[in-house]
């Protein structure tokens, strides 16, 4: 192997751009040549190959999104999206494949290789954390970072006004972001995609709190089978039309910042690892790191599924905000 093409697909997340660095400098310790490939599939239908070296990546590590660019692509979804493709791997003489991303972006490599039979190796790039295979997908941990800073800053005011905060965050399909972030505030309530019904538990907790405790916070996934933060402080207020309920919904300040440390060393040793599991022969495997080491996962079982969550942290949130 001699060249290889990187690129970063699907939604950004923080420590992506750690994640590149790994890969074009290991890459270049091993004597291969690097293509970065600019906004994912997209970039690689019409062919926005870029050549990196070691000062490509410098100074990147500590920056969020991605330098590589990332955009979701329907015509790649196509026969012939991956029919063009092809044809620019082929053109550019490349010989190996690291996609860094999600649930999309290794679908789409195990479709793409009906059309294009070179090795693809996945880093895990997204902030639900909701690929099998990996404690920590990149971008998860600085996400709950910035989702527990930012309601930090609603429990002050909160306090200080006697109000019930309903706080909308990331996760239309897995709820680990509400879950984490809310056991990481103090949240008074919890509702995640996963669990079915979970609004009569919290206004039932809202009840059984404690009287002297007026101000309040529920973290909702957008997900959540009620319909997001908006819905739920509507029924809220229907419920107990004499407390002040307000809204914050967090959005894509979620998926921006500097990735925190942990996430950087992660990202750093996931890309350093594609690289090898590469020049090893393997492929169609993500690398993930499970209780602190380096896991290689097949792309069919790693991508999205829907995991029942811990029910243990679920109770232990209740009696914890009790």
């Amino acid at each position: 192997m001699k060249s290889i093409a990187l690129f970063t697909s699907g939604g950004d997340a923080p420590g992506m751009n750690a994640c590149i660095r790994a890969v074009v400098r290991t890459a270049l310790h091993n004597g291969l040549s690097v293509q970065g490939i600019r906004y994912g599939y997209e970039g690689m239908i019409a062919g926005d190959f870029v050549k990196m070296d070691a000062k490509s990546v410098a100074n990147i590590i500590h920056r969020g999104g991605t330098i590589l660019k990332t955009a979701r692509s329907k015509e790649f979804l196509t026969v012939e999206g991956m029919k063009k493709a092809a044809a620019q791997i082929e053109k550019h003489a490349i010989e190996g494949i690291i996609a860094i991303g999600g649930d999309g972006t290794f679908r789409g490599a195990l479709a793409f290789q009906e059309f294009c039979k070179i090795p693809v190796i996945g880093c895990p790039g997204t902030i639900d954390n909701d690929l099998v295979g990996t404690d920590c997908t990149i971008g998860f941990d600085t996400a709950i970072n910035t989702v527990v800073d930012a309601v930090d800053k609603i429990r002050d005011t909160a306090e200080s006004h006697n109000r019930i905060f309903v706080v909308e965050v990331m996760g239309r399909d897995a709820g680990l972001i509400a879950l984490y972030s809310g056991i990481g505030v103090g949240a008074e309530g919890i509702m995640i995609p996963e669990t079915k019904n979970d609004l009569e538990k919290v206004m039932s907790d809202l009840v059984r709190s404690r009287k002297d405790k007026k101000s309040k916070i529920i973290i909702v996934a957008e997900g959540d089978e009620e319909g997001g933060a908006i819905k739920v402080s509507e029924k809220i207020k229907t419920k107990f039309p004499e407390a002040d309920v307000r809204v914050t919904i967090l959005g894509h300040v979620q998926r921006g910042g500097a990735p925190t440390c942990m996430e950087r060393v992660n990202a750093a040793r996931i890309g350093y690892e594609a690289v090898n599991l590469l020049l090893a022969g393997r492929s169609f495997e993500m690398v993930g790191i499970i209780n602190g080491k380096v896991s290689f996962t097949p792309f069919k079982q790693a991508v999205k599924q829907q995991v029942e969550p811990d029910q243990g942290l679920l109770g232990m949130t209740r009696i914890l905000a009790s």
